[in-house]
């Protein structure tokens, strides 16, 4: 009789459902992952948690098992494996490209446009089950000095960040806004500040959030931009006027975007991270005439995340300081539920040995 593992799924009304699958066999260059931490992304709650409304690359399949942030130690080897091999402990990068395409020999599986392409917990099985199925290709090697945690967050969390900081590029020279202080936000702050950035300030409506900022030390200033005009005052305040020479955009929010883009220095950067909605902006005044630069970024390739790894131990930052809640996988349900509230930082799902 084939062994049963018990996986989440997300029904798109939020709510949670447990259910029975059975325990994957690896095949040719494949690995079975004994997950020890899944952490939970905002797109999981965007996408998949409330309704199912994404398209494309961010398109649930339903009955898929969620969770698209997992990290775990590789307990079944496939056969053909070329770096990995039983306990190894290992970062799951969350998109499974087809290896092959422009994109995928860039490093980016996120971007891969081939019918193969499939995310873990989207249209592949994911993390929020005690194992799972995963390509040898898609693993990053987890050092011995982060924990699972930390590398839960690294393949979407934080590698989204790094990727958006290094197009920008950070100094000392630098004071850094970031806009929207959920999960990527937080991750954004802690980042710039291990990079070595001058001054950091971070904006948020929730206060909660604003002041989780201030506690971790992430943000040196910390503004309630409810209303936007108020807090694009207070950020050119304290920055005599000139505002900020990097600004990064967390937020997908339309008056915040906007901030962001005219409390960024004439001359300076600002990348857009944010997933949804729209922005409106005067280009004239807001970025020509301050000579700016905007970029997109859309979450990192396997060689930036293996930089990220290696500079995470360099630095000695963890980001498993941004978890507020964790959960075993018989309480998902109130996980993604608080998650999907706002009142928290990073929500994880824990496997006890």
């Amino acid at each position: 009789m084939n062994q049963k593992i018990l996986g989440a799924i997300l029904p798109g009304n939020s709510t949670v459902e447990l259910r029975e699958f059975d325990m994957p066999k690896p095949g040719h260059g494949q690995v079975i992952v004994k997950t020890k931490a899944s952490t939970i992304c905002g797109s999981d709650i965007r996408c998949i948690y409330r309704a199912h409304v994404g398209k494309g690359p961010e398109g649930y399949q339903p009955g898929m098992i969620a969770g698209h942030e997992p990290c775990g130690v590789i307990v079944e080897e496939g056969e053909g494996l070329r770096r990995f091999k039983k306990g190894d402990r290992v970062i799951v990068y969350h998109i499974s490209g087809c290896g092959v395409c422009y994109d995928c020999r860039k490093g980016f599986y996120i971007s891969c446009k081939s019918p193969l392409r499939a995310a873990y917990g989207w249209q592949r099985n994911g993390g929020m089950s005690p194992y799972m199925l995963c390509d040898e290709k898609d693993l990053i090697a987890l050092p011995d000095e982060l924990s699972y945690e930390d590398g839960a967050q690294v393949a979407c969390g934080f590698g989204t960040c790094y990727e958006a900081l290094m197009k920008i590029g950070i100094s000392g020279n630098d004071r850094v806004l970031v806009t929207g202080l959920g999960p990527v936000g937080l991750a954004t702050l802690m980042l710039a500040k291990a990079m070595g950035c001058g001054t950091t300030i971070g904006t948020d409506i929730n206060e909660d959030r604003l002041k989780l900022a201030k506690d971790l030390g992430l943000a040196d200033y910390a503004f309630n931009s409810k209303d936007a005009e108020a807090c694009e005052k207070q950020i050119m305040e304290v920055t005599q006027g000139k505002g900020c020479e990097k600004s990064i955009d967390c937020s997908a929010n339309n008056s915040a975007r906007a901030m962001a883009i005219r409390c960024t220095r004439e001359w300076g950067a600002m990348a857009m991270v944010g997933e949804g909605g729209d922005v409106t902006f005067n280009p004239s005044p807001d970025i020509m005439h301050g000579q700016k630069t905007i970029y997109g970024s859309w979450v990192t390739s396997l060689w930036r995340m293996e930089d990220l790894v290696e500079h995470l131990v360099r630095w000695g930052i963890h980001p498993d300081r941004l978890i507020t809640h964790r959960f075993e996988l018989k309480d998902v349900d109130k996980a993604y539920r608080l998650m999907a509230s706002g009142a928290c930082g990073k929500v994880a799902i824990v496997y006890p040995d």
